[in-house]
Formats: C-alpha cells, sequence, structure tokens
C-alpha cells in the first residue's frame, strides 16, 4: 500500500482528539478536510479504519494503521528534534497506559526528569487492561499485569506492588470484634477502586466469600481510595508503595497480593522512546518487590 502521511496524521489526530471536529482544529483543517482524507485513507487500505462514533473507535482494521501512523510520528518527531537542536524543537509525545496506583507512586517521579523535553500522554486504566490500548495503537508502551507480548511489543518484568487489605481501627473494632471471620467479611463495607478492580474481591474469595455479599463504595482515585478507607468507609487493599495514614492497620498477616507488573512497549528504535523505557525500569528496580 502506498499510504500518504498527511492522512495518516488525520487519523492520528482524530483517535487522540476523539471527534473529527477536535482533530481538525489540531491540524488546523475543516472537518470536512478531515473526513475526506480520512475516506481516502480507507480507500487505499480497502478497509473500514474508524467508527464515527463519539468519541470515535478505532476498527480492529484500523489498529494496524493507528499504530503505523504513530510509529511514524513519533520517529518523524525525533528526527525534526535532532535537526533542530538549537531550536528545540516541538517535544515528541509519548503515549503510555498506566494503572492507577503505579501513577500515583512511582511512574511520574520517573518521568517528571524528561518532562522538559518529551510530552507525556498518560492513560490510566486498570493493569489487566493496560495491554489493550497497546494492542488497538492507542499507546505506545504499556505498565501492564500482562506478561505475553502484545504482537509487535517487547516485554520486561518490572516487579510488584504488595497489597495489603487494611483498615481503620474503629472499622476493625466495629464490623470484626470476634476476628476476620468468613461471616463478619460478608457483611463488613468493602472499598474497590473501580468495577474492574478485582483486587477485594480476589481476597474476599480467597477466604471463602461471595464477592457479591458486603457492600461497596466504589472511589477511583487511589489517593482518595486509601484516604475512605483510613477514614472508616470500608476496609481495602492498599499497596506498600503509597504513603498511606499511621493508623491503618492489616486484616490480617495472610491477606497480602503481589500484583507483578511489566513494561510492553513497540519495537520500535525510537531515542524518545528508549529514554523513557530506561527512566521507567530504573524506577520500577528502586520502588517495586524484586522477589
Amino acid at each position: 500500500m502506498d499510504l500518504d502521511l498527511a492522512q495518516l496524521r488525520a487519523l492520528d489526530a482524530a483517535v487522540t482528539a476523539g471527534t473529527l471536529d477536535g482533530a481538525a482544529r489540531a491540524l488546523h483543517l475543516t472537518p470536512s478536510a478531515i473526513s475526506q482524507r480520512l475516506k481516502a485513507l480507507e480507500a487505499a487500505t480497502g478497509r473500514v479504519l474508524l467508527v464515527r462514533s463519539k468519541p470515535v473507535q478505532v476498527t480492529g482494521s484500523g489498529q494496524p494503521v493507528l499504530r503505523l501512523a504513530r510509529q511514524i510520528a513519533m520517529l518523524t518527531a525525533d528526527a525534526t528534534r535532532d535537526l533542530e537542536v538549537e531550536d528545540g524543537g516541538r517535544p515528541v509525545t509519548v503515549p503510555i497506559a498506566v494503572n492507577a496506583d503505579s501513577m500515583a507512586t512511582w511512574v511520574l517521579p520517573a518521568l517528571a526528569p524528561l518532562a522538559a523535553e518529551l510530552a507525556f500522554d498518560l492513560h490510566r486504566e486498570d493493569q489487566e487492561h493496560t495491554a489493550a490500548l497497546l494492542r488497538d495503537g492507542r499507546v505506545m508502551a504499556a505498565v501492564t499485569a500482562a506478561a505475553e507480548p502484545v504482537p509487535g511489543c517487547s516485554v520486561t518484568r518490572l516487579g510488584g506492588m504488595r497489597y495489603q487489605p487494611m483498615a481503620s481501627p474503629a472499622f476493625l473494632d466495629r464490623w470484626f470484634p470476634d476476628g476476620i471471620t468468613a461471616e463478619a467479611l460478608a457483611r463488613a463495607p468493602v472499598v474497590v477502586f473501580d468495577r474492574r478492580d478485582d483486587l477485594q474481591h480476589g481476597y474476599l474469595r480467597r477466604r471463602g466469600v461471595d464477592p457479591v455479599a458486603p457492600p461497596l463504595h466504589h472511589v477511583p482515585a487511589s489517593a482518595d481510595h486509601v484516604s475512605a478507607v483510613a477514614l472508616g468507609l470500608g476496609w481495602g487493599m492498599v499497596p506498600r508503595q503509597q504513603d498511606r495514614p499511621a493508623e491503618l492497620v492489616g486484616l490480617d498477616a495472610d491477606g497480602a497480593v503481589d500484583v507483578v507488573l511489566y513494561w510492553q512497549q513497540w519495537r520500535l528504535r525510537s531515542p524518545s522512546l528508549d529514554r523513557v523505557a530506561a527512566a521507567v525500569l530504573a524506577a520500577a528496580r528502586r520502588e517495586l518487590d524484586q522477589a
């Protein structure tokens, strides 16, 4: 296929912005021009690449074309940056998928030293689902629980985040006066991150408790999740790496869960992507459990 770079840029911009109007603003074109470029790209590939919903959705056929578009954009930005060293150039944008707890604890400090030269487009997603964003071309790299590499990607083990079931002393006194029993766990409220967060449910299943039995509080932010546990809304799984109120105590010594994380990235020789990978891997060696 002889693909036009302007058409590939239109596809990238449409997915990034979520709408054709947003892509038009980003590329300083009219929505009609964006639509014409996308139709021409679909004609060249012989495939439907986008579902024109709000936001637009990449089709299965569109995923490899989107990956190609973003790979070309990154290599072009790297080359432009090298050619315009004196002018500084436009920062290369690196889209990365990261689970919320990693973003709230160790990933942002790892990326901070690169922020003057690179721009980051961070996508927050559960570690069990970040690989899907790699697969559909929305991101170039991901912190993920998936050990099996996504096609076209390399994978490196980062280490583990250890989660401990914890609660406030007052919560324990109220709901577990006779210890951490299955009967008490079936009644005691639970704080979960969101509806994809299975850590608390997994702990309940291991204790022989139906996860749908206790009432749930959904608190979809890492720091707020810990605060909700400390305030006594319920018990929850708290990562070792996260700052926590001193008064929080563990439910039981054997309840810890290790979530092993991996770094997956496109197999693309890009100086910018290589620098990001090096920073993330160095931080993981310092901050994550390496056993």
